[in-house]
């Protein structure tokens, strides 16, 4: 690392249609925070061969008493990424959105439909899911991006109880902050209050001016038997969930 670099404090690491959008808009009103911009800089999953000293340029206009940070949501779920960060910035701080997981995987879905990368309907793109993802580990190791495994991913990457554990085997528990996404959604003041004395800052009102866009409402269009199959198929998920955190949705979802 070259002289004067500077690393960030703190990442968002997801995940995915969890809010982290939401989460970006807040912070960057609070004046003693600083995010890289854009959000989502794909250090380590896209660019980490780019170097360290890329990495720190992109918070090189951070005022000195500022808290750095980059929210990306593609790092929770990247099998690589724990290792990388902990290589690298090993004492920095990870704020962790967790939302209902049939939901974010509905998200996902339309999100990657709107974006053109998915032309399968819902019910064949689970179907395909698994085949999409068959030659993840082998591309991955190569050094190489893998498409679906970012753009098709949406009932593995719901399944957080595969992908939590990679984080808390490299990184205290004090330095991981789970939340509920829908908390933020629908008590906004309480998760601020909590990420502020997470990210030890001062206290400051909650931004009132910042879009808390998740989806455009297309979820209302898979029926209750798809969204109570894919329950069944999360079902150790949301059990591990529960159990590890105290964590339901039950109050939001019917299935």
């Amino acid at each position: 690392i070259g002289p004067g670099v500077r690393l960030p404090d703190f990442l968002g690491v997801g995940t995915q249609k969890g809010g982290t959008t939401y989460l970006h808009g807040l912070l960057q009103q609070h004046p003693q925070v600083f995010l890289a911009h854009p959000k989502e800089l794909h250090y380590f999953t896209k660019k980490f061969q780019c170097g360290v000293d890329w990495y720190g340029q992109q918070f090189s206009m951070a005022f000195p008493n500022q808290c750095c940070g980059e929210i990306t949501p593609y790092y929770m779920y990247h099998p690589l990424v724990p290792q990388r960060i902990a290589s690298v910035i090993p004492k920095v701080r990870l704020v962790v959105l967790l939302r209902d997981p049939v939901q974010r995987a509905i998200s996902q879905y339309f999100h990657s439909c709107r974006l053109g990368f998915e032309p399968l309907d819902f019910e064949e793109a689970l179907a395909s899911e698994t085949a999409r993802l068959d030659d993840v580990q082998a591309v991955m190791h190569r050094g190489e991006d893998h498409f679906s495994h970012q753009q098709h991913s949406y009932v593995s990457r719901s399944c957080y109880d595969e992908q939590l554990p990679r984080w808390f085997d490299l990184f205290s528990a004090d330095q991981l902050l789970v939340l509920r996404s829908e908390d933020l959604f629908v008590a906004p003041q309480i998760i601020w209050d909590r990420v502020l004395e997470f990210l030890q800052l001062d206290d400051y009102p909650l931004p009132s001016s910042v879009q808390t866009y998740v989806g455009g409402g297309e979820a209302k269009t898979i029926s209750a038997e798809i969204c109570a199959s894919l329950y069944q198929r999360l079902m150790p998920t949301y059990q591990w969930i529960e159990k590890n955190y105290g964590m339901s949705w039950r109050e939001f979802s019917d299935y």
